[in-house]
């Protein structure tokens, strides 16, 4: 495996990331971000925040095994939610674990959560990007 998740001594354990990345392919995959769009481009939960993680998360997936990758791979996680507070923390969470559930994985690697005023269309509540590594 390409990339080793660590949390150094000196830095809080965050349940749902880790704090280090650490990859050693020599190929890197840059997922744009992914909303919460079926195949067709129709938007899945509109309204429902925890609905749209989850479909931002398995849509970053399905980039993912396009190119032969999969969440083991990823090295960096950028997750945009409009409107963002912190009393959204738990339905935010509650939509990565519905989709880890149907992936069978634990998406880990360092993330960072910014809030933000607009996505591309006014159905659209969150965004999720990823970086990955490849050997």
């Amino acid at each position: 495996m390409a990339v080793t998740l660590v949390n150094p001594s000196g830095l809080p354990e965050i349940d749902v990331y880790r704090q280090v990345s650490v990859a050693t392919g020599s190929k890197i995959v840059h997922v744009a971000g992914q909303v919460a769009w079926d195949p067709d481009g129709h938007t899945i939960g509109e309204g429902d925040l925890a609905a749209q993680v989850e479909q931002c998360y398995l849509n970053v997936a399905t980039a993912l095994a396009g190119v032969g990758a999969s969440f083991a791979d990823v090295v960096k996680l950028t997750v945009h939610v409009v409107d963002w507070t912190p009393e959204q923390m738990p339905v935010l969470l509650d939509g990565i674990a519905r989709a880890a559930a149907k992936l069978g994985v634990t998406p880990a690697a360092p993330a960072s959560l910014l809030g933000v005023a607009a996505l591309d269309v006014p159905e659209h509540l969150v965004e999720v990007e990823a970086t990955a590594v490849l050997d």
